[in-house]
């Protein structure tokens, strides 16, 4: 498997505050990893991290063999990672079409008709919608937004945290369906930070385990799903 992102020795703080320690992580080309934890795990702080928009960070990430570790925000995204934060983050008053067309910012004078286009095949309710306010939009629809958004940058790595967040499930399946889809015709890597541990694991190939700022497990889904303490604490079996 070549490698898409390797994070060696990371530690992460706010202020004073440690939120994660001597963090190792590696992700494959067209490799989905799941990051799963309970709340305040510093799942998110693992996000922000990679895609360095934490107060502190120390470690080593290389981003395909290259070493992004003091690169700026802006430039990671320009090197092809596109994180999709909690809370979704549209443009509530620009229009969905106005949001798509946002997110391909960095690929300014190349042709962005053919993605648009594709997400726009991924999700036919945004279609539909194209020149509605985000702000109208279900909780579904936004997070369909702001993961076509994303896309639009036209991503070797997608950075995604909670997907599933408040969402029914029939919408959450959907989503779900399609980001494995996105994953197996782009081949764009993808970490997933999801609650949904069940279904989580279903669509990843590998998953670490967070508890209290440390990776404490690491393994193959499978594998996962079927060791004790996993089922026990995550899927509730």
């Amino acid at each position: 498997m070549s490698g898409m992102l390797q994070v060696q020795a990371m530690d992460v703080s706010y202020g004073a505050v440690t939120v994660l320690r001597k963090i190792e992580l590696r992700v494959g080309s067209a490799e989905i990893v799941s990051i799963l934890g309970a709340n305040g795990a510093g799942k998110t702080s693992m996000l922000r991290a990679l895609s360095n928009i934490v107060v502190r960070r120390t470690g080593t990430l290389t981003l395909e063999g290259r070493d992004i570790s003091k690169l700026r925000s802006d430039k990671i995204v320009r090197l092809g990672v596109a994180h999709v934060p909690d809370g979704r983050g549209t443009f509530c008053h620009l229009t969905v079409e106005e949001n798509l067309r946002l997110g391909a910012f960095t690929r300014a004078g190349k042709l962005i008709g053919p993605e648009f286009e594709r997400i726009l095949t991924y999700f036919p309710r945004l279609k539909e919608r194209i020149k509605q306010q985000a702000g109208t939009l279900s909780g579904g629809e936004q997070q369909m937004l702001a993961i076509g958004r994303a896309l639009m940058l036209k991503p070797k790595l997608l950075l995604l945290d909670e997907p599933s967040f408040g969402l029914a499930p029939k919408i959450v399946a959907n989503i779900f369906e399609i980001l494995t889809q996105i994953n197996k015709e782009c081949q764009t890597s993808i970490v997933l930070v999801e609650q949904n541990a069940a279904l989580a694991l279903e669509v990843s190939s590998r998953a670490y385990l967070l508890e209290t700022g440390r990776i404490v497990l690491t393994g193959e889904a499978q594998a996962l799903r079927n060791d004790e303490a996993v089922r026990r604490v995550f899927l509730g079996g």
